[in-house]
């Protein structure tokens, strides 16, 4: 790799690069958040991000409607594999992309081991991306996100409170009286 391309690229990630981590309400998990990283950066001009995708080998290119690209790596594997990689082999400069980037290692790494997918993992994950951005504009609270982890777990106890033994025996005894009768 060209050292001159890789310390443009790093220096330009330093002042318009973003680590971020989001939470995504899920219906359809077992757990109510998806938890992802994402690195991206936004700019007018599509030929320096489409350097960083050629770089990196990973990511998407898309446009904004206001003319903007955008250029994102949310793939927990692309982001393992090459994003973490390539920044530590080229390091940032300012000490607060230093820290950011440093934390969202740290949040890779949990979520690589599975720690997002409890309330323990959820709750150290709140403390660290709390450390991240400056505090960032975030979509959900944090008070929010603990609030739905609780009902889910409300939920989970109810449901696998309700249903007995007898319940199951009962529905197997019904298919086995219909089978009966057919027979």
């Amino acid at each position: 790799m060209n050292q001159y391309i890789a310390a443009y690229l790093v220096g330009f990630a330093d002042g318009e690069g973003s680590f971020n981590l989001s939470f995504r309400p899920r219906q359809d998990y077992k757990f109510p958040w998806k938890i992802s990283l994402c690195f991206n950066i936004s700019q007018k001009d599509k030929v320096i991000l489409a350097l960083y995708k050629r770089v990196l080998g990973c990511g998407t290119l898309r446009s904004r409607p206001d003319g903007v690209w955008y250029y994102e790596v949310n793939n927990i594997n692309a982001i393992r594999d090459n994003v973490i990689p390539f920044f530590r082999r080229h390091r940032f400069l300012s000490a607060k992309k230093k820290r950011d980037f440093a934390k969202f290692c740290e949040l890779a790494g949990m979520i690589q081991r599975g720690e997002h997918l409890d309330k323990e993992g959820v709750h150290k994950i709140l403390e660290i991306r709390r450390e991240m951005n400056d505090g960032g504009k975030r979509k959900y609270s944090e008070s929010e996100i603990l609030g739905k982890l609780q009902e889910s777990s409300e939920t989970i106890r109810r449901t696998s409170g309700t249903q007995s033994d007898d319940d199951i025996v009962r529905s197997s005894e019904k298919s086995e009286a219909n089978i009966n009768e057919r027979s």
